[in-house]
Protein backbone atom coordinates (compact mmCIF):
# COMPACT_ATOMS: atom_id res chain seq x y z
CA UNK A 1 0.00 0.00 0.00
CA UNK A 2 1.48 3.40 -0.97
CA UNK A 3 0.18 6.70 0.90
CA UNK A 4 -0.81 10.06 -2.06
CA UNK A 5 -0.90 13.57 -1.35
CA UNK A 6 -3.78 15.99 -1.53
CA UNK A 7 -2.75 16.75 -5.29
CA UNK A 8 -2.63 12.97 -6.47
CA UNK A 9 -5.85 12.57 -4.66
CA UNK A 10 -7.56 15.57 -6.79
CA UNK A 11 -6.19 14.69 -10.19
CA UNK A 12 -7.99 11.06 -9.40
CA UNK A 13 -11.41 12.82 -8.75
CA UNK A 14 -11.59 16.11 -10.53
CA UNK A 15 -11.79 16.19 -14.49
CA UNK A 16 -9.39 19.02 -15.15
CA UNK A 17 -8.26 19.59 -18.14
CA UNK A 18 -5.54 21.98 -16.94
CA UNK A 19 -3.63 19.34 -15.35
CA UNK A 20 -4.11 15.88 -18.14
CA UNK A 21 -1.08 14.68 -17.50
CA UNK A 22 -1.27 14.47 -13.57
CA UNK A 23 -4.61 13.06 -14.00
CA UNK A 24 -3.72 10.33 -16.40
CA UNK A 25 -1.02 9.35 -14.03
CA UNK A 26 -3.09 9.48 -10.62
CA UNK A 27 -5.77 7.36 -12.22
CA UNK A 28 -3.12 5.10 -13.72
CA UNK A 29 -1.90 4.87 -9.94
CA UNK A 30 -5.07 4.09 -8.88
CA UNK A 31 -5.93 1.33 -11.64
CA UNK A 32 -2.59 -0.35 -10.87
CA UNK A 33 -1.85 -0.49 -7.47
CA UNK A 34 -3.34 -1.65 -4.04
CA UNK A 35 -5.80 0.06 -2.21
CA UNK A 36 -4.41 4.12 -1.89
CA UNK A 37 -3.99 5.26 1.94
CA UNK A 38 -5.43 8.44 2.50
CA UNK A 39 -4.23 10.11 5.61
CA UNK A 40 -6.93 12.89 7.77
CA UNK A 41 -5.19 15.82 6.79
CA UNK A 42 -5.50 14.29 2.90
CA UNK A 43 -8.89 14.31 3.41
CA UNK A 44 -8.97 17.77 5.22
CA UNK A 45 -7.18 19.30 2.65
CA UNK A 46 -9.30 17.52 -0.47
CA UNK A 47 -12.51 19.44 1.26
CA UNK A 48 -10.95 22.67 0.86
CA UNK A 49 -9.35 22.66 -2.50
CA UNK A 50 -12.61 20.84 -4.05
CA UNK A 51 -14.25 23.77 -2.11
CA UNK A 52 -11.85 26.63 -3.09
CA UNK A 53 -10.02 25.80 -6.16
CA UNK A 54 -13.00 24.03 -7.87
CA UNK A 55 -15.65 25.70 -5.80
CA UNK A 56 -17.42 22.55 -5.83
CA UNK A 57 -20.66 22.57 -3.44
CA UNK A 58 -21.77 20.86 0.06
CA UNK A 59 -23.71 18.34 -2.05
CA UNK A 60 -21.12 17.44 -4.48
CA UNK A 61 -18.46 17.05 -1.91
CA UNK A 62 -20.48 15.15 -0.55
CA UNK A 63 -20.75 12.68 -3.15
CA UNK A 64 -17.05 12.77 -3.26
CA UNK A 65 -16.43 11.93 0.36
CA UNK A 66 -18.93 8.95 -0.05
CA UNK A 67 -16.86 7.76 -2.67
CA UNK A 68 -14.08 7.51 -0.97
CA UNK A 69 -15.50 5.75 1.87
CA UNK A 70 -17.01 3.07 -0.31
CA UNK A 71 -14.57 2.65 -3.20
CA UNK A 72 -12.34 -0.63 -2.61
CA UNK A 73 -8.68 1.09 -3.73
CA UNK A 74 -8.91 3.72 -0.89
CA UNK A 75 -8.15 3.00 2.79
CA UNK A 76 -9.11 5.93 4.71
CA UNK A 77 -7.40 7.12 8.02
CA UNK A 78 -9.71 6.54 10.79
CA UNK A 79 -12.40 5.16 9.25
CA UNK A 80 -14.89 5.91 11.86
CA UNK A 81 -14.31 9.31 12.61
CA UNK A 82 -14.23 9.79 8.68
CA UNK A 83 -17.55 8.77 8.51
CA UNK A 84 -18.75 10.63 11.57
CA UNK A 85 -17.25 14.01 10.46
CA UNK A 86 -19.09 13.41 6.94
CA UNK A 87 -22.54 12.58 8.67
CA UNK A 88 -21.92 16.11 10.97
CA UNK A 89 -20.52 18.17 7.66
CA UNK A 90 -23.62 16.84 5.94
CA UNK A 91 -26.16 17.93 8.50
CA UNK A 92 -24.89 20.89 9.84
CA UNK A 93 -23.04 24.19 8.72
CA UNK A 94 -19.55 23.84 10.09
CA UNK A 95 -16.74 23.09 7.83
CA UNK A 96 -15.70 19.69 7.38
CA UNK A 97 -12.26 20.55 8.78
CA UNK A 98 -14.24 21.52 11.81
CA UNK A 99 -16.46 18.27 11.95
CA UNK A 100 -13.49 16.34 11.84
CA UNK A 101 -11.61 17.77 14.51
CA UNK A 102 -15.47 17.64 16.79
CA UNK A 103 -15.44 14.37 15.88
CA UNK A 104 -11.70 13.30 17.01
CA UNK A 105 -12.61 15.55 20.52
CA UNK A 106 -15.49 13.66 20.48
CA UNK A 107 -13.30 9.96 19.88
CA UNK A 108 -11.21 11.15 23.36
CA UNK A 109 -14.22 11.91 25.08
CA UNK A 110 -13.16 15.82 25.35
CA UNK A 111 -15.53 18.77 24.89
CA UNK A 112 -14.24 21.00 22.45
CA UNK A 113 -13.31 24.82 23.14
CA UNK A 114 -14.29 27.03 20.11
CA UNK A 115 -14.86 30.58 19.00
CA UNK A 116 -16.53 29.36 15.64
CA UNK A 117 -19.85 29.94 15.27
CA UNK A 118 -21.36 27.40 13.44
CA UNK A 119 -19.22 24.84 14.84
CA UNK A 120 -19.62 26.38 18.23
CA UNK A 121 -23.80 25.34 18.03
CA UNK A 122 -22.85 21.61 17.59
CA UNK A 123 -23.27 19.40 20.38
CA UNK A 124 -19.94 18.43 22.43
CA UNK A 125 -18.86 22.44 22.00
CA UNK A 126 -17.88 25.04 24.22
CA UNK A 127 -17.78 29.02 24.02
CA UNK A 128 -15.35 30.23 26.28
CA UNK A 129 -16.61 33.58 27.92
CA UNK A 130 -15.17 36.69 27.11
Amino acid sequence: MIAVDTNVLIRILVDDPGALPQMHAARALLANSEPLYIPQIVQVETVWVLESAYGFEKPSICKILDHLLHHSQFQLQSVESFKTAVTLFRNHSADFSDCLILTESMGQFLQLVTFDKKLGRMKGTATPKI
